[in-house]
């Protein structure tokens, strides 16, 4: 029992002493970062506080300039956004990646489309009925209901384009899933959906990095909070353990754990 605890706790993803710089602006300053199977972590902090710099280190849009990244328990090279994405890596930006003028099925198998082969293999021709069904099997096994997968992504709600993303990251065995603000612009309704869908990733213990605005969201799902102001960490705390009004303190820099005490005279 003892080892099987300890291999529940192994975190997916670890970050240490993250430090990203451009010119003489850090934007990441020394962060450490776990993120462990089953749990979503809200990664929160005012524009220009450094969330989005660091996920994109770990999503190999950026290459750190100090520190070390694991990822399953070994370090890392994640030298661009492909070879995160090989690893199990997904991240959904708010522009969500999708061809607007390719229909559903299209979209979950962009870039890694399934061919039919004729003549030998001389003639290829894609394998819409394959990618349709499999297409189908994910969104339904989400509960998602879309109510034709041929028509264009651009003729889909912001929640139903979202949640494409998503089944496409999980039918391709995500390991970890980057959400960056998920639920901007969206109603109310198609917010739940969204957060939903994130309890449904948690649930299947894929876990989840969810960058947003929004604290109300961020409380809505998950298990801890990390706040970055300036590019540096001043605090982790666990959901359950704090509220919005002392979150939005360390956002504001109002509080800060890593600040030293100043001895009183």
């Amino acid at each position: 029992m003892v080892a099987e605890t300890t291999q529940e706790r192994q975190p997916m993803l670890s970050v240490r002493g993250i430090v990203k710089r451009f010119g003489g602006l850090t934007a990441v300053n020394k962060v450490d970062l776990d993120v462990y199977p089953g749990e979503v972590v809200g990664l929160v902090g005012d524009n220009g506080a450094g969330k989005s710099t660091l996920i994109k280190c770990v999503s190999g849009v950026h290459q750190a300039d100090e520190g070390e990244i694991f990822f399953g328990g070994a370090r890392v090279h994640i030298a661009h956004p492909s070879a995160a994405r090989e690893m199990g890596i997904e991240t959904i930006y708010q522009d969500l990646a999708l061809a607007g003028n390719l229909h559903v099925g299209a979209n979950i198998f962009l870039g890694r489309e399934v061919k039919k082969e004729y003549l030998g293999g001389v003639v290829k021709v894609l394998d819409e009925t394959h990618m349709l069904t499999e297409s189908e099997k994910v969104l339904d096994s989400l509960d998602i209901h879309i109510p034709s997968l041929t028509q264009e992504i651009n003729n889909l709600s912001g929640g139903q384009r979202q949640a494409v993303a998503i089944a496409r990251a999980l039918y391709w065995d995500a390991r970890l899933m980057i959400m960056d603000e998920p639920t901007n612009n969206l109603g109310v309704v198609e917010q739940r959906k969204v957060l939903s869908l994130i309890r449904t990733l948690r649930d299947r213990q894929v876990p989840v990095i969810l960058i947003s605005h929004s604290i109300h969201d961020v409380f809505a799902v998950s298990d801890r909070i990390v706040v970055l102001r300036r590019g540096r960490k001043v605090t982790e705390k666990v959901a359950s353990e704090t509220n919005s009004e002392e979150v939005v303190q360390y956002i504001v820099g109002a509080r800060d754990d890593t600040r030293e005490e100043i001895p009183a005279n």
